[in-house]
């Protein structure tokens, strides 16, 4: 970053990021919004920066721990004016372990890194602890949005929700899932697939069932 957009982050992080916590109810946070959703691994910051701009009536919690995503996403913050999202910029199962139950409508995780080696599989993001955290924070109604272009992972999220019984997967007809979300505009991660040969994305839709 030049000397402005350092400027511009070491002035306005501290007043959206969300420190060192044990407890946390999201709409302390944003006491006038309808819906709280959370973004793990936001990269670059284009998409959670579109949807705050689109859900104006939302509290975002985007979750990165890498300086430049950080830095990228202060800087729309900044751009965008806007004022519904908070930035978390340690690892994310902290933040789920710290939420109340049932308080959060939706959880997005886009273009995760997939740890491709078998021996690095067991820092996937989705395992059994995070989708029982997931099932507790989400509410009943609520969703989990999943996208990868890597078909192992594709393939090894799908096995760890059948094993979560508080998901549910509507697979839709056979290959919907290569079909982006409504309103869906692909982030640097997608660009970076398809020049790299990688030309189909699986974007999956959880939805949080009822009961405990």
């Amino acid at each position: 970053m030049h000397g402005g957009q350092k400027a511009l982050v070491e002035d306005l992080l501290p007043k959206v990021e969300i420190g060192p916590i044990s407890t946390l109810d999201p709409h302390t946070l944003f006491p006038e919004a309808r819906r709280i959703a959370i973004e793990i691994g936001y990269g670059g910051g284009e998409h959670l920066a579109r949807k705050a701009s689109e859900e104006p009536h939302t509290g975002f919690i985007g979750c990165e721990v890498f300086t430049g995503g950080i830095g990228k996403m202060v800087q729309a913050i900044a751009a965008g004016g806007l004022g519904n999202v908070r930035l978390f910029t340690d690892d994310a199962l902290k933040l789920l372990m710290a939420l109340p139950e049932a308080s959060v409508d939706a959880v997005y995780l886009l273009y995760p890194d997939p740890w491709p080696k078998t021996r690095h599989h067991k820092r996937r993001f989705v395992s059994r602890t995070t989708l029982d955290e997931l099932a507790r924070v989400i509410r009943p109604g609520g969703h989990f949005f999943f996208a990868t272009d890597i078909e192992d992972y594709a393939n090894w999220t799908l096995a760890h929700i059948v094993r979560a019984p508080r998901f549910r997967f509507a697979a839709g007809a056979p290959g919907s899932w290569h079909q982006p979300y409504p309103g869906w505009q692909p982030t640097r991660y997608e660009h970076k697939a398809r020049r790299e040969g990688r030309m189909k994305s699986f974007y999956f839709t959880f939805e949080r069932l009822e009961g405990p």
